[in-house]
């Protein structure tokens, strides 16, 4: 390649590691340059090392921590649990494709092995750039037409996106409408869990906010607006060290554990019959004790429930239906309430040993309400859940 032309060539291998993003290739990115280009006292370096040809990994692929060459390849094939046949169900699983290259994905692995180790069918994808359509295309059956998305086969339960930001931009901006159009087309409950960027643990530990307000907008606000749910820190770096001069994302064991509860018990549920789901929707009750259950500003609670319940009924969960919206507000407000002198229907009753026995947090409760049962909703020795069941839905109602 003549003269001037090098240069060109020069570019497009200098976007080849930059983009590449490993150890090796920033290495030899710097002596690359250093051998074509050192002047002045480095002159004497020109033409001198030894630099190795870019090391080329997909743009769009799956990834596991098994697999060989950093784990990433575009063979979903290869993937441990993909010819498992007695999973309970399949999750996908957003992650950055920087990280991985990059070695720093011992927070991602800590999920994928919890939620294999759920019986649950794993598929991590990623995407080159800030936007992981071109990853969710590919491998979650779904067809872009246009602006329009469709799906033309069910692939997974649920996603869950590790990157902690949004689906299309990451923390650059984002592309609401355009990752609703894609969730909207998958149809499967989008999880958004947050690894701690603009912070170290100790300090997320520390700060009564949890989250500062930059990680609080970038990482829960926003992806939020694109329809993710159950926002949760699942990682974070440590407090750098001689040891660990540059310090990688660490799992939190406990919160990647409860996550991978959490997610098995929504894809189980997904693949429950609805006919066989239980739901409760809980009513506010503010202030307590002065007939405001199911007040709201500007909403007409009751009707809307009824119609809520309706809705539900035609969708083939089990529902015993009230008459109406005002035979639903007696259920509710009324019912038993004056058997137990309470402000509406009492739907059980927990002895106080139960709750003693159970409730982890009790010595914080106590502290503000005193030793159980306390004074509010009990008969002396349990406490009462007010609300009335119909069928297998719950309306409860907010405690006083």
């Amino acid at each position: 390649i003549p003269g001037a032309a090098q240069d060109v060539r020069a570019y497009f291998l200098t976007i080849q590691y930059w983009l590449g993003g490993t150890d090796a290739n920033l290495v030899n990115l710097v002596r690359y340059h250093v051998d074509r280009y050192a002047s002045g006292p480095r002159t004497v370096y020109r033409g001198q090392l030894k630099v190795g040809e870019p090391e080329v990994y997909p743009e769009v692929g799956v990834w596991h921590p098994d697999l060989p060459d950093r784990g990433l390849t575009e063979d979903e094939r290869l993937l441990p649990s993909f010819r498992k046949r007695d999973a309970v169900g399949t999750v996908g699983v957003l992650v950055g494709r920087s990280y991985l290259l990059a070695g720093n994905s011992r927070h991602y692995e800590a999920v994928v092995r919890a939620l294999e180790a759920r019986n649950l069918r794993v598929m991590p994808v990623f995407a080159s750039a800030l936007d992981a359509r071109p990853a969710v295309e590919r491998y979650f059956g779904l067809r872009r037409e246009g602006d329009a998305w469709r799906r033309e086969r069910p692939v997974i339960d649920a996603l869950v996106n590790l990157t902690g930001f949004s689906m299309v931009g990451g923390p650059a901006y984002n592309d609401a409408p355009a990752a609703q159009a894609v969730l909207r087309a998958l149809d499967v409950p989008y999880l958004s869990l947050q690894t701690l960027e603009f912070q170290s643990v100790a300090e997320w530990q520390a700060d009564p906010r949890g989250l500062n307000p930059l990680q609080a907008t970038l990482q829960v606000a926003i992806p939020e607006l694109d329809g993710a749910i159950a926002p949760t820190v699942f990682g974070g770096k440590g407090t750098a060290s001689a040891e660990q001069p540059v310090p990688a994302s660490e799992p939190l064991p406990d919160r990647v554990e409860a996550i991978a509860d959490k997610v098995y018990k929504i894809v189980k549920l997904r693949r429950t019959p609805r006919e066989q789901r239980k739901l409760a929707v809980v009513l506010f009750n503010f202030p307590p004790n002065a007939g405001n259950t199911g007040s709201a500003a500007y909403l007409a609670v009751f009707p809307s429930l009824q119609r809520v319940l309706a809705a539900l009924k035609e969708q083939g969960y089990r529902v015993d239906l009230p008459e109406s919206a005002d035979a639903l507000r007696e259920a509710v407000c009324d019912g038993n309430r004056e058997r137990y002198g309470t402000p509406a229907s009492v739907h059980t009753r927990i002895g106080a040993d139960d709750h003693v026995r159970r409730e982890p947090w009790l010595r914080e409760i106590e502290s503000v309400w005193g030793p159980a049962p306390g004074k509010q909703l009990t008969d002396g020795s349990g406490l009462f859940v007010m609300g009335q069941q119909f069928g297998n839905v719950l309306v409860a109602v907010q405690p006083s």
